[in-house]
């Protein structure tokens, strides 16, 4: 579900401006940003000259007129609010509930895994309770590699529906009220997706024209229908479709680049430690005296949404290569500042203060850039024709890496202690700012039919 949902809906001119209008045209992607230090000698050099190249042949007046057309009728008058996301957006918030279907799955095996433990007899055994909950992973793995050539073949609607018939089984056959009405928003899903729209560049892919062009009218209006399927096909037509793409596809060039950062931004965020700083979270605010797991849960997920609303005001502001870079410097500091208030002696009301602020810190520093926008830029650097397999690749990274986080997390932290583990977590961080400095190119305010002919450009 995870690699269907993330790019199940995108506009056909310009990457939606989802959020707030732009003052200025942005930098344009040039195929060889992506070389970045393959076989040089200087990457820095040749990543920061890249950048703001553009091919003539990238975007001609004719794509800008239609861009700036688009604009000016999405927006309601010269300035303020964008609301052309408005149409896409109950499809969107229906293929978000796969989200929730998971996270809810994960989080109410967290809090029986105590009884269960004792059940089984392997209560106190840190290694067996994190192979528990980090079963879950090993299914998301599963599932991750076979979303996306189910997407190519049969579309987002019916891989979605399809996925959400293991969670209801899952769901209906526990022994806990609060793990079988977790089957309730799986149904939701089913039902929801059976009156949402299909992707239309997957219906023209499909030579379903009339029913993308259908789609295209409803999102986008009429006057987006003929600009829209003309550059679809003209993508088609050059790149083929992924009806029948290979999997080995995703190691020719310009493919096996983006597949290499989506699956090194996916590890670089997992090993981070977003899911150790997580799961420990609750035993943090217990030092402060907030004993209420429940109430602890809030503050995480308050300080998450905060982030969530500032990713999504800065996202197409300032872009995606500036969040990422910002929000993995915020978490180095963050874990930093964990660690040194836990070696450092310090009064103990301070420290614990220090801890509970580090922890806020670094999940906000998360929400704002190296979660959301991860799963935004993989999807419009990926090709039409390999999207599916290398979101399938790269969420499959995600859960492995997941999965080992989750079931050494708590063995890491008895035998060396939370500061060396807080601080490899900063550590990793500062490599993955310095990862998204040398080798993410900006896309904000593009196209994906753009970006893909810039990518497909010969440098």
């Amino acid at each position: 579900m995870w690699p269907v949902s993330a790019a199940i809906v995108s506009a056909p001119v310009s990457i939606p401006n989802l959020y707030f209008p732009k003052a200025k045209r942005t930098q344009k992607l040039h195929y060889g940003a992506l070389k970045c230090s393959f076989g040089h000698s200087s990457p820095r050099l040749r990543v920061s000259a890249l950048k703001d190249q553009l091919p003539d042949s990238a975007t001609t007046p004719e794509d800008e007129g239609r861009k700036l057309s688009s604009s000016d009728n999405k927006r309601g008058g010269g300035g303020g609010f964008d609301y052309g996301w408005l149409p896409a957006f109950p499809h969107v918030l229906v293929a978000s509930m796969s989200n929730f279907i998971f996270g809810y799955h994960i989080g109410v095996m967290n809090g029986p895994i105590v009884s269960v433990a004792r059940e089984l007899g392997f209560d106190g055994n840190s290694f067996l309770e994190g192979l528990v909950v980090s079963i879950f992973i090993a299914g998301a793995f599963i599932g991750s590699l076979s979303a996306g050539p189910l997407a190519d073949k049969l579309g987002c609607r019916l891989t979605f529906q399809i996925d959400t018939i293991p969670l209801i089984l899952g769901a209906i056959t526990r022994w806990r009220t609060m793990l079988y009405i977790a089957s309730v928003p799986g149904f939701v899903v089913a039902l929801g997706m059976q009156f949402a729209i299909e992707s239309p560049r997957w219906l023209c892919k499909a030579g379903r024209m009339d029913e993308a062009k259908t789609v295209i009218r409803e999102l986008w209006g009429a006057s987006e229908v003929e600009n829209a399927i003309e550059e679809f096909q003209s993508v088609s037509m050059s790149d083929g479709s992924d009806l029948d793409s290979r999997w080995s596809e995703i190691l020719e060039e310009p493919h096996s680049r983006v597949a290499f950062i989506g699956g090194t931004l996916f590890t670089l965020q997992q090993f981070a430690g977003i899911n150790g700083v997580l799961y420990f979270s609750s035993l943090t605010f217990q030092d402060v005296g907030i004993q209420s797991s429940a109430l602890a849960s809030l503050f995480v997920g308050l300080t998450n949404f905060a982030g969530a609303l500032c990713a999504l005001y800065l996202v197409d502001r300032e872009g995606r290569q500036k969040l990422l870079i910002g929000s993995y410097l915020g978490m180095a500091i963050s874990m930093f500042l964990v660690a040194f208030s836990v070696v450092f002696p310090l009064d103990e009301l301070l420290s614990n203060n220090l801890s509970i602020l580090g922890t806020i810190m670094y999940i906000f520093s998360f929400a704002i850039g190296a979660g959301p926008v991860t799963g935004i830029i993989i999807p419009e650097l990926s090709s039409t024709r390999t999207r599916g397999k290398i979101m399938g690749v790269s969420f499959s990274t995600h859960w492995a890496c997941n999965f080992v986080v989750g079931l050494f997390f708590l063995e890491l932290v008895e035998k060396f202690g939370v500061a060396p583990v807080y601080a490899s977590f900063g550590a990793v961080s500062l490599v993955a700012a310095a990862f998204a400095y040398y080798f993410i190119v900006e896309t904000k305010g593009r196209s994906l039919e753009e970006i893909e002919r810039s990518l497909n450009l010969k440098a």
